[in-house]
C-alpha cells in the first residue's frame, strides 16, 4: 500500500533523529498494565494507528482489522465493536466535544463524525475515493489526524501524506481556511502526520519527517517551531499538566514536552514483549495519567500507568 510505503519511506529520512539528545533526559517512571485490553476469544486487532479517551475514561481504538472501531472501559473490557466500517486504511480517532466519534481514513482520502452507535453523521471526501490537491476544501490527500478548538466550534485536519497541510473546518463541516507548502521552511512540511490544540488555541503541528513540531495561532500564522525532540508521529495535549505528549514512532518512545517545547520526560524503547514499542503511532492520555499508546508493527494498544498507580 502506498501510505506504508510512506511510512517505509519516512523512517529511513528519520534515522539521523536527535536520539542522544532525548537519552540523558529525564525517565518517566510508567509501568506497562499486562494483558490490557481484554479482546473475545478468536478475535485480533490489525495495525493500531489511533486511540482516544471519552468523557468517561473509556478507550476508542480506530486499527485496521476486522471490526476496525473498538471501545474498551479502563479496565480494558469491551463495551463495543463496530461490524461494518466503511474505511479504506484506518489512522486517527478522535472523539469530539459533543461525544461523535471522528475517524481519519487514510486510504480513502476521508474524514468521517459517526455517533457513537457507529452510524456515519458527516463525510469530507470526494466521490470514489480519489484525492484531493493541495488547495482543496473538501478533500484530502492521505490525510492522518484532527484536533478540536477548545470551544469545540471548529477542528483542523493534518493532511498528510500526499497533501503538506493543515485544513480547518467548522464544526458543521464548513471549510475555513489552510496553511502550508511542502518544503522544510517555517511554515512548510514534510509528512504532517498529526495535530493538537491548547487551551489558548494555539495548534501544534506534528511535521513528521522534518523532525519538529510546529506551533501556529488559531488562524495558521507560525509562531515558533521546536526540534531536537525526536520524530513527532503522534500528539496529545493535555490541559491539567499543560503539556503534550509525543510518540516517537522512529525511536519507539514517549516524550513528554512543556509548551516551550522542553523535554519534561521520556518512557519507552523498542522491542516486541509488552512494555516495549514498535512503530508508536499515536497516543492518548486519561483523567487518571494513564497513556495508551498504538503501534503499527506489534499490531496492538497498550495502556501505561504512572509507576505508582495500580
Amino acid at each position: 500500500m502506498m501510505w506504508r510505503l510512506s511510512i517505509a519511506l519516512g523512517m529511513l529520512a528519520c534515522l539521523p533523529a536527535a536520539a542522544a539528545d532525548l537519552d540523558s533526559a529525564p525517565r518517566l517512571e510508567y509501568r506497562v498494565v499486562p494483558g490490557w485490553p481484554e479482546l473475545p476469544k478468536g478475535w485480533n486487532f490489525g495495525e493500531c494507528s489511533g486511540v482516544d479517551v471519552d468523557a468517561d475514561d473509556n478507550v476508542w481504538v480506530f486499527h485496521r482489522g476486522k471490526r476496525a472501531v473498538m471501545q474498551f472501559d479502563p479496565g480494558g473490557r469491551l463495551i463495543q465493536a463496530w461490524e461494518d466500517v466503511p474505511v479504506v486504511a484506518a489512522h486517527g480517532i478522535r472523539v469530539g466535544p459533543e461525544g461523535n466519534i471522528w475517524l481519519v481514513d487514510v486510504g480513502g482520502h476521508a474524514v468521517l463524525k459517526c455517533d457513537r452507535t457507529g452510524r456515519i453523521r458527516m463525510v469530507i471526501a470526494t466521490a470514489g475515493h480519489r484525492p484531493g490537491g493541495q488547495d482543496a476544501k473538501y478533500a484530502f490527500n492521505k490525510p492522518t489526524a484532527l484536533a478540536f478548538t477548545p470551544d469545540g466550534k471548529f477542528f483542523y485536519v493534518s493532511d498528510g501524506y500526499g497533501n503538506s497541510r493543515v485544513v480547518r473546518y467548522s464544526k458543521d463541516g464548513v471549510y475555513q481556511n489552510h496553511w502550508g507548502a511542502k518544503g522544510t521552511g517555517d511554515g512548510e512540511f514534510n509528512l504532517v502526520h498529526d495535530v493538537c490544540v491548547d487551551e489558548k488555541g494555539r495548534v501544534y503541528v506534528a511535521d513528521r519527517t522534518n523532525q519538529r513540531i510546529q506551533v501556529f495561532d488559531a488562524e495558521g500564522r507560525f509562531l515558533n517551531k521546536w526540534t531536537g525532540i525526536g520524530s513527532p508521529w503522534g500528539l496529545y495535549y493535555v490541559k491539567r499538566e499543560k503539556a503534550i505528549y509525543m510518540a516517537d514512532g522512529v525511536n519507539n518512545r514517549i516524550v513528554k514536552l512543556n509548551l516551550d517545547g522542553q523535554v519534561l520526560g521520556v518512557f519507552g524503547g523498542f522491542g516486541k514483549a509488552p512494555g516495549k514499542l514498535d512503530f508508536a503511532h499515536h497516543l492518548a492520555v486519561d483523567s487518571t495519567g494513564a497513556v495508551y499508546v498504538t503501534e503499527i508493527k506489534n499490531w496492538r494498544v497498550q495502556k501505561f500507568v504512572p509507576a505508582a498507580g495500580k
